[in-house]
């Protein structure tokens, strides 16, 4: 019987295994998915799958410039400990370097050396979130990582376009400690603009505020939800009399990408 990408998929969510040892199980069993099941728990990967129910909390992120193009990789796992241990940390490196030289789907080629890990280390582990961004024509790319006990804990890349590398590099830390969701208005979801609209309009109501002046105090409110969220509109860290946007003067953000263990 054929083995699917479907079947593979389909075994993993169920059991918690690894790719390989989804298929390996599935081949052993002609496909079928219950036998398959009772293979691997047969084989001593039943504690595996348990492992990927337990909450991977912590982790580390790792950060590669290389020419016009940034990578971050995120692996997540259950302890502090096991997330700065050399052998954790050196993958999640070597993750975002081959991420950077080849592209987000890279990370599926450590599958194998991840599966050692959870067996090793006995932990939950399992790769979190992946960028790359590049810089085009009359664009920069820079990046910023904070390091915590030896380990990556938070990552910035940010692609500028008419500005320089170091003007990149002071907007990369601003959104590490800024931690902005959208970098334009225009990306936040309506629904959610709605639903911030209909609460500060209930606020305003129970407070009293004068029917007159209610358009104006709720659009005051909501232009300052807007401001702790959207890049551009945050209070620049440096210099909180201006936005983000003034800072960068005549310079411009294409893109920004974040990780932030825990978050």
């Amino acid at each position: 019987m054929a083995i699917t990408a479907k079947d593979v998929m389909t075994l993993r969510q169920a059991t918690g295994v690894g790719m390989m040892d989804a298929k390996k199980a599935l081949e052993a069993n002609d496909g079928n998915m219950e036998e398959a099941t009772k293979w691997l728990r047969v084989q001593g990967l039943a504690s595996a799958a348990k492992r990927a129910d337990r909450e991977a909390g912590e982790g580390a992120v790792a950060v590669v410039r290389d020419g016009n193009v940034a990578a971050i990789v995120e692996m997540r796992c259950e302890t502090d400990f096991v997330a700065k241990s050399d052998q954790f940390t050196a993958l999640v490196d070597e993750m975002a370097a081959r991420v950077a030289a080849k592209g987000v789907e890279a990370v599926a080629e450590f599958q194998g050396e991840i599966e050692t890990m959870l067996t090793t280390l006995k932990e939950n582990i399992s790769v979190g979130r992946v960028y790359r961004l590049e810089a085009g024509e009359g664009e920069v790319v820079d990046t910023y990582i904070h390091q915590q006990s030896g380990r990556g804990v938070n990552a910035v890349a940010v692609v500028l376009k008419d500005g320089d590398e170091e003007l990149a590099h002071e907007v990369a830390v601003h959104i590490a400690f800024a931690k902005p969701s959208y970098l334009n208005r225009d990306e936040v979801p309506e629904a959610d603009v709605e639903a911030e609209r209909q609460t500060v309009t209930q606020i305003s109501l129970n407070e009293g505020k004068p029917e007159a002046a209610l358009p104006k105090i709720i659009e005051g409110r909501l232009n300052g939800w807007f401001k702790e969220r959207v890049l551009n509109e945050q209070s620049y860290v440096k210099d909180e009399k201006q936005s983000v946007a003034q800072f960068l003067g005549k310079a411009s953000i294409s893109a920004y990408a974040q990780a932030v263990i825990g978050n």
